[in-house]
């Protein structure tokens, strides 16, 4: 025997007579109550025979009730108790017999000594059976609920690590460096209001002075919505092209994502193709909020084109716009994310809060605005975002005369435009 298990024994040995204290301390209480004389010694004797030869009985019984056999268990404890306490009763009884003298027959003392100790004996063994068994079950709870723990904490991890996955891929699918062209500057940020998100945007060089423009807001959040991004992102950059209109692209993209995606699940893009050399950006906007332009003399207007969701209408036929651009002009696209962001007091940012943001920024270069405005709108919900925000910045330097920029507008530039030729 190991000793490990032996002292596993010992230990259940010496519980077993810690507990013999209680009936014996129990039965010397009752008889001096009752003012009968009682000697100490004999009933610990007594009560120490009987316990613990009890014990050694019914130890090998234990295969008849201590399986799992739920509806014979008492039944087959009780008949089994009721014979072992009979044995132990009798020889406890022939020990105090024995140990205290008594005169008579020993049949005569067991006749008048067998009740009390057989009904004591029979309500330890009974309350301590109980306790086992509610242990023994308690035990078992909490091994199976350390065991559902331990399983969820896995599954958790797996599905952490598979959401830092999904994010490192959702943001490989951004673009990592804007393309620029002469001309103009272009930014463009994303933060999900969760690990990923349903928010895209996207600058597809598709020629030498032209670039397509783009950013869309899945409905929905998390996974769901990160999957149905990444099937717009490859959407889109199947059909941008030069020889292809804005309208003709969004028709495209409606067409698949109608044929593709469930009727609760659409899109809003806007996409638009820059012109550097007529300074011009062609678009359409299929349900997207309506993008900002703030032009050099601080008047702000918004490219206006409606048109339907993205895989809601099969048919919708969407149209272009144009919109010139000038020297000291700054473009504004954004998502919902941005505009919607709530305050703890129920307010929302809002255009003009962004408006404000924009236009009370001190000279800085465009990526550096882009990061003030984004950091505002976390300050302005406390760093609690419920909705991806996106924004794309396109500015046109102002055209410079004597080093000066020669523009109309009163207030000054918002934006550095050193290093962008124009």
């Amino acid at each position: 025997m190991k000793r490990g298990e032996m002292s596993v024994k010992l230990d259940g040995f010496l519980q077993l007579q810690g507990l013999c204290v209680i009936p014996i301390m129990s039965v010397w209480a009752i008889f001096w109550a009752i003012d009968r004389t009682l000697n100490l010694p004999i009933v610990f004797v007594y009560v120490l025979i009987q316990v613990n030869l009890t014990f050694l009985l019914l130890k090998p019984l234990e295969f008849l009730y201590g399986g799992s056999r739920a509806l014979f268990r008492w039944p087959a404890f009780f008949l089994g108790l009721f014979l072992v306490t009979t044995i132990a009763v009798i020889v406890a009884t022939g020990a105090a017999y024995w140990v205290n003298g008594a005169p008579g027959p020993f049949a005569s003392y067991l006749k008048s000594a067998w009740k009390f100790p057989f009904v004591g004996n029979a309500l330890f063994w009974t309350g301590h059976e109980i306790y086992r068994v509610t242990r023994c079950r308690l035990e078992a709870r909490n091994r199976n609920l350390e065991r559902t723990i331990e399983i969820a904490t896995a599954e958790r991890k797996m599905e952490t690590e598979e959401l830092r996955q999904a994010c490192e891929i959702q943001r490989g699918l951004l673009p990592k460096e804007i393309p620029q062209i002469s001309g103009f500057q272009m930014t463009g940020a994303w933060e999900p209001a969760r690990v990923v998100g349903g928010d895209y945007f996207d600058v597809i060089r598709i020629g030498n002075d032209k670039v397509a423009i783009c950013i869309a807001d899945v409905a929905g959040k998390g996974i769901s919505a990160a999957l149905l991004m990444a099937n717009v992102q490859a959407v889109v950059r199947a059909f941008a092209s030069e020889y292809l209109a804005p309208s003709r692209v969004c028709t495209e993209i409606n067409t698949v994502l109608y044929s593709n995606t469930s009727p609760e699940k659409f899109v809003t893009l806007f996409y638009g193709i820059l012109d550097a050399r007529s300074r011009r950006l062609q678009f359409t906007n299929a349900g997207h909020l309506r993008p900002l332009l703030i032009r050099a003399n601080g008047r702000t207007t918004h490219l206006e084109n409606g048109g339907g969701l993205l895989g809601v209408f099969p048919g919708w036929k969407y149209e272009d716009s144009e919109v010139e651009l000038e020297p000291g002009d700054l473009l504004l696209l954004f998502t919902d994310g941005i505009t919607e962001a709530m305050s703890p007091d129920g307010q929302e940012f809002g255009e003009d809060g962004l408006l404000a943001t924009i236009t009370q920024a001190p000279v800085q270069p465009l990526d550096e605005l882009q990061s003030h405005v984004l950091e505002a709108v976390k300050r302005f919900c406390n760093d609690r975002m419920s909705d991806d925000a996106t924004l794309v910045l396109l500015a046109v330097p102002p055209v410079t005369v004597g080093g000066k920029a020669a523009t109309d507008r009163a207030d000054p530039l918002i934006c550095d435009f050193a290093g962008v030729q124009s």
